[in-house]
Order: structure tokens, then sequence, then C-alpha cells
């Protein structure tokens, strides 16, 4: 395949990952919704004109136009005037119009038998559920992806097989020609060690790691000690002197520290002077919960910073600043990105396509943290409310007063009308960025 047809495949893939994503967050809300008897009128893909629709017993599913969310429609999600029952405007105010007018969308399609079908009966805990359901759904869905990419594909490893030698020893940020004098041979290069060896003992121990090798070479600074390498199907032995040398020091998380003034922190160890090969290595079942949990707080921690990170994407968009790799980017970017990855024909077809699977659970783990975010429209807003609602019914029986009854959540529709207009601009905002200044990944 060419570049372009290979760009365009990894594009739809992430597209249609994201459409299944997308529908499947629905469905999330959509089983719990009737599981508790509530009236679902609509299930749709997507906002604006509906392409295609089909009714299947009270519900009508289908696909709209704009394929950029979903929805689930359910009778009643607001309560009526508290004073009469009815749907019409009280007020005529801007803020309470806006909330009577919600009233009366939500009660339209409200028939006389659905009087116990209504969302807003519900007792607290079936909202919560219902709410949660489409978050749960989507972190269900990239923890399924996580154990496919890590049990299935595996994660790129260190082995015991040399990658390469370096031919001299040099400080960082040095250079030096092997062909002249200046070069003082690294002890593996003096060992004749090759690139393909695969070794087997050091100092008479067994190397089973490239972690547990790397250790011994470090603590064996200035002393001659016997190393064994596979070759061609050959044994070969010879010995090896590590040099003391000033090299990073690498924290539990396999990346360099750090001073405080940011430069990197070095030790005095022994020095060999080999790399070692890469491979996927696949991992057991205990290794997904823990890395679906990484992933999941460093989404957290964008979202947190979400609007520190959004005014750094601005700078960058209108000016000549660097796009920050780690920050929020809109789907065109990470369709591009996708694209990207599947047109690098240099890098194995299994590899591709696990970077592929990793952006989808990347994506799956960041929808359910966003939308657990504590405001309207997202479903942390509606999981908020419902929670106030509870709060106060049981202060309300603390002290032995009447029930207050729902919670009507139209009273916030003003500033969750701030907060929709807020995700458009931001929206808007990664778009342009994605296309003027898009993140550089490699």
């Amino acid at each position: 395949m060419t570049a372009v047809v290979l760009f365009i495949v990894g594009v739809l893939i992430v597209a249609i990952g994201i459409a299944l994503s997308i529908a499947l967050h629905e469905v999330g809300h959509l089983l719990p919704a009737k599981l508790f008897n509530v009236r679902v009128t609509k299930y749709m893909i997507g906002f604006g004109p509906t392409l295609w629709s089909k009714r299947k017993g009270e519900t009508e599913y289908g696909f709209k136009a704009v394929p950029l969310g979903g929805f689930v429609s359910m009778v009643g999600m607001y309560p009526p005037n508290v004073s009469d029952g009815s749907v019409r405007p009280s007020s005529t105010g801007m803020f309470q119009t806006l909330a009577s007018e919600a009233r009366s969308v939500a009660h339209e399609e409200v028939r006389p038998e659905d009087h116990n079908r209504v969302f807003y009966k519900l007792p607290v805990w079936k909202k919560i559920i219902i709410m949660l359901g489409g978050p749960a759904m989507n972190l269900l869905i990239g923890l399924v992806l996580t154990a496919v990419l890590l049990m299935g594909f595996g994660t790129a490893q260190a082995t015991t097989t040399i990658s390469d030698v370096s031919k001299c020893q040099v400080k960082s940020g040095e250079t030096v020609d092997p062909n002249s004098s200046a070069c003082v041979p690294t002890p593996a290069a003096a060992a004749g060690l090759l690139p393909g060896d695969t070794i087997k003992t050091f100092d008479g121990k067994t190397v089973t790691g490239w972690d547990e090798l790397t250790s011994w070479i470090r603590a064996s600074a200035g002393r001659s000690v016997q190393i064994s390498v596979l070759r061609n199907g050959q044994e070969v032995n010879t010995t090896v002197t590590p040099v003391l040398s000033a090299r990073p020091v690498v924290g539990s998380d396999g990346q360099a520290q750090k001073n405080a003034d940011g430069t990197t922190k070095t030790a005095e160890v022994g020095f060999l002077g080999i790399g070692p090969t890469q491979a996927m290595v696949p991992q057991g079942p205990e290794a997904v919960l823990p890395a679906a949990g990484q992933q999941i707080s460093q989404v957290a921690g964008v979202v947190f910073n979400l609007p520190a990170r959004v005014v750094g994407v601005a700078k960058a968009a209108f000016s000549s600043e660097p796009r920050d790799p780690n920050g929020p980017i809109s789907v065109v970017g990470v369709g591009r990105v996708a694209g990207e990855i599947s047109a690098m024909e240099t890098i194995p077809v299994s590899t591709r396509l696990a970077a592929l699977i990793g952006i989808l659970a990347g994506l799956n783990f960041a929808l359910a943290v966003f939308n657990l975010v504590p405001l309207l429209p997202l479903d942390g807003g509606h999981v908020a409310g419902a929670l106030y609602e509870g709060a106060r019914r049981q202060i309300a029986r603390w002290f032995g007063k009447r029930d207050p009854g729902p919670f009507d959540i139209a009273k916030l529709l003003p500033l969750t009308y701030v907060v929709a207009i807020a995700l458009m601009a931001m929206s808007a905002l990664l778009i342009y960025a994605d296309i003027v200044k898009p993140v550089n990944i490699f």
C-alpha cells in the first residue's frame, strides 16, 4: 500500500473505534434506564438531522448527521413546577423561562401511563447508576483494549541480545572518530562483543534479564569479569572489565532522574558500552489494572489542568511557541496521529496496530474521566444533581421536615449553556491548532 492509503486506513480505524466507543457509552445509559423501567424514547448516535432511524418497541434507534457524540432521551428528565404541577412558564425572567422550556420538552412525550416511568421519580441511587453507566462503559472498553494490548501484543522490553556496541569511551555530548587515536575502546569493544550476541552468563551467573545484567555491570567497575555470549549458535567466552563512568540515574519508571536545576542526575558506576535490542513481550493479567490505573491517572491530570493546558494550546496556535506533546488534542489531531502511525511502513504491522489500539484505549479512558467532571451537560453534572437531591432529602428527614422532592436540575440550565459554549469553543480551538500546528509525536 502507498503511504496515503495507509494514512487513510489508520484514520478510518480510529474513527470507527471512536464511533463504537460513543455508541457503547450511550448503551451504558440505555441498559440501566430500561432495567429501571424508565421509558426511553430515543437512542441516537450523533446530533443534527436524522440520517436513518428505526423504531423498536417504544424506542427509536438511529444515526444523525453530525457524528460528534450521542444521546439517550428519557421521559421526565426534569420535574414539573412544584406549585401546580404544570410545565408552563411561571416567570418572564430569562433563566426561569429556560428552565420552564426544558421542563416542557421533558414532558412533551410523557403519557398518562408513564406516571411511574419518568426519570425524575427514580430513587437517587438509580439516577446515579444510569448516569454513571456511560463512563463505566468507556472504562470497561479501555480496560479490555489495554488487556488486548498488553496480553496480546505485549510491551517493548529490553532483551539480553546486544543491539549495538559503542566503539569509543566518550563523555555525554562528545563525539570521537572511531578511527582516530583519540578513540579509547569501550570495554565491550575491547572484549570483542558484537551486535546480535545474546549474553548468557556474567561473572559466572546466569543472565535472565537486561535490568539484572545492568545492575551487575554497574557494580563491577574496575574488575575483570568472565562473560559468555551466544553468537550464531555457538557459545563464545571472553573477559570484560567495566570502567567507572558517570551514567544517568534511572528511576523505577525507567526514566532518567533530574536534578533540581533540570540537569540529568548521574552516578559513577561500571560501564560496558552495549545497548539492548527491544522485543514485544506479552504480559500477564496482573499487569492490566496497574497499566490502566496509570493511564487514567495521567488523563485525570490533563483534565484537572485543562484550562491552563488549553491556554497553552492557544498560545502555541497563534505564536511561534511549540505545542506540548502531552497536551489536549481534538479528534482531528487524534486522526492525524493515527494516520501517521499507520503510514510508517518501516515499523511492523503488529506494532502499528498495537499503537492504534493504545490510542483507542486512551480515548476511552479520557471519555470516562472527562464525563465525570461535575458540570452539566456532562454525566458528572447529573450525578452531582442527584447527590445534592439525596443530601437535601436526608437533611430534611434528620430535622423532621417535609420531603423537598426531586431536585429540579433544569434550574442549572444557564450554567449548562455556558459550559456547553465553552466546550464548543475549546473544541474549535483544538481543531484549529491541530490543523495549523499539529502535535509532533516523532
